[in-house]
């Protein structure tokens, strides 16, 4: 069983109508992640931010879970979302390289393109957020991708 994820742009008071959401990419614009977990967001913060890995997964912990089982509910942080939304082309290229040679991400078999791929969506994503003056949230609960439960 692995982890379902859907990333998503929304207000900050929509944090908990998004943790009750069975699919919150049908009700907020956003993508499905699959694979990613709070891991691999935090390596990604501490790349963007230059935060030692242990500060960027404190900032990247979940702000909510329905239960221990979950769904959770992280935020992104702002300096990050920031960052993604100004980064260039070869910029974002240069990122997801490096994240994919991160333990995070060659343990779980990423390949490079699979990586740049998700730092290019979710720089997409964080282009929208910033333009509507609203927040990345990330929703995390255990089923197979695709699955309803």
């Amino acid at each position: 069983m692995g982890m379902r994820v859907n990333v998503v742009v929304a207000d900050r008071e929509d944090a908990a109508a998004i943790i009750e959401s069975e699919k919150p990419v049908e009700e907020w614009k956003g993508f499905e992640a699959h694979g990613l977990d709070q891991a691999k967001f935090a390596m990604l913060h501490a790349l963007l931010s230059g935060e030692l890995f242990d500060e960027a997964l404190a900032e990247c912990g979940p702000l909510y879970g329905a239960s221990d089982e979950g769904p959770w509910l992280m935020k992104l942080p702002d300096d990050s979302v920031a960052h993604l939304a100004e980064l260039e082309e070869d910029a974002l290229d240069q990122v997801g390289e490096e994240l994919a040679a991160t333990e995070e991400f060659e343990e779980d078999g990423w390949s490079i393109d699979e990586v740049k791929g998700i730092v290019t969506a979710l720089a997409d994503l964080a282009g929208v957020a910033r333009a509507q003056g609203r927040a990345m949230f990330v929703w995390m609960t255990q089923g197979e991708a695709g699955s309803l439960s």
